[in-house]
């Protein structure tokens, strides 16, 4: 399997050589089994195992989705309930179909908070239930970048009664035996690596033109985007369910494999078949106002031209499934840069399919 799959092995190892790489992992799976699981460190940087954990942004939400997903299926809530039958509170007339799929008007906390409201779960989600929608919920989207696991993981607290990192750990890591989760305890963070920027000026670049939809979205509250915040027990320790999951890729591959399989892994059913075709159905089909560019929204997840559906996270990791050619892959990095490293690693894999 290794001599059918050295291209991969061959880049993997480039990216390290060349510098591009200083802390990484890469898992595919194919046809079900895994048949690439590589884990990395470069000169000069701490070890990394297979079992280290790495911050990976953005992947996180499809993770988060899945847990209000799964209430879902459990007929506790519907995907055309107004957000208000089960969070009273809450103003903005959006469905849960709508928060799932980021057109539900709100990408931005309403109210200016410093870092330490990261670790406050209820004042912001009563930022959010009393703020004004930034469009009609429903007309268009935009990536709701830092919102989204709290709104999310919000209607999941009022359906179930527990957070969405006890759902997650409780209803879907457990029985799936993945290796990632929302607000670490303290032997799990001494599991992390600590993220480094991998080219200068990174959090300016990431945050966007001053005064637009991205920069208002990922500057508050404010951290997000810096070393010292996200290499700290506060970041590891909360709930941002948007950009705070901490994870294996290996764990991220093995999700990604039960939901290709139509919701069972290793013979243990979570979802039913149902369920994942419409949480990986295109749900919108436009411009996205963050992202400035045309987007296909699924339940959670970006829908791609050759039927791909998954997630990356600012910084480089990412994490999908290509139903076509019959994979799942996931890449960590602990390297804040571009997509370039996981984009060479995904052609030397189709070169050896």
């Amino acid at each position: 399997m290794r001599a059918r799959f050295a291209a991969v092995h061959d880049c993997f190892r480039d990216l390290f050589d060349s510098g591009r790489e200083t802390g990484a992992a890469l898992t595919v799976r194919y046809d079900g089994q895994p048949v690439i699981d590589l884990a990395a460190a470069g000169a000069g940087a701490s070890g990394w195992r297979p079992d280290t954990l790495v911050n990976v942004y953005s992947v996180g939400k499809p993770v988060a989705a899945l847990c209000l997903l799964l209430l879902v299926d459990r007929g506790r809530v519907d995907l055309d309930d107004p957000v208000t039958r089960h969070w009273p509170e809450f103003r903005t007339p959006a469905t849960v179909r709508q928060v799932l799929a980021h057109t539900a008007g709100l990408p931005v906390f309403p109210v200016p908070r410093p870092a330490a409201a990261l670790g406050d779960w209820a004042l912001l989600t009563g930022d959010l239930a009393a703020a004004e929608p930034e469009w009609e919920p429903g007309t268009v989207a935009g990536e709701h970048a830092l919102t989204y696991g709290h709104l999310v993981g919000e209607l999941v607290r009022r359906v179930d009664g527990r957070s969405v990192g006890r759902f997650l750990a409780e209803e879907i890591a457990g029985p799936w035996r993945l290796d990632l989760g929302f607000g670490l305890d303290a032997a799990d963070q001494r599991r992390c690596a600590d993220l480094s920027y991998g080219v200068p000026g990174w959090p300016v670049t990431t945050l966007g033109g001053t005064g637009s939809l991205r920069e208002r979205a990922l500057a508050n509250p404010a951290g997000c985007l810096d070393l010292a915040v996200l290499n700290s027990p506060l970041w590891r320790g909360a709930e941002i369910p948007a950009v705070n999951l901490h994870a294996t890729s290996t764990g991220l591959a093995r999700l990604y494999d039960g939901l290709l399989a139509g919701g069972t892994l290793d013979g243990v059913r979570l979802f039913t078949p149902d369920l994942v075709t419409e949480a990986t159905r295109v749900q919108y089909d436009g411009p996205d106002l963050l992202l400035e560019s045309r987007t296909r929204w699924t339940l959670g997840m970006q829908y791609e031209e050759d039927g791909s559906w998954g997630m990356g996270g600012i910084g480089g990791s990412c994490a999908w499934a290509d139903p076509v050619r019959g994979y799942t892959l996931a890449y960590t990095t602990a390297r804040l840069a571009g997509f370039d490293r996981v984009e060479a690693l995904v052609d030397a894999l189709h070169s050896c399919l």
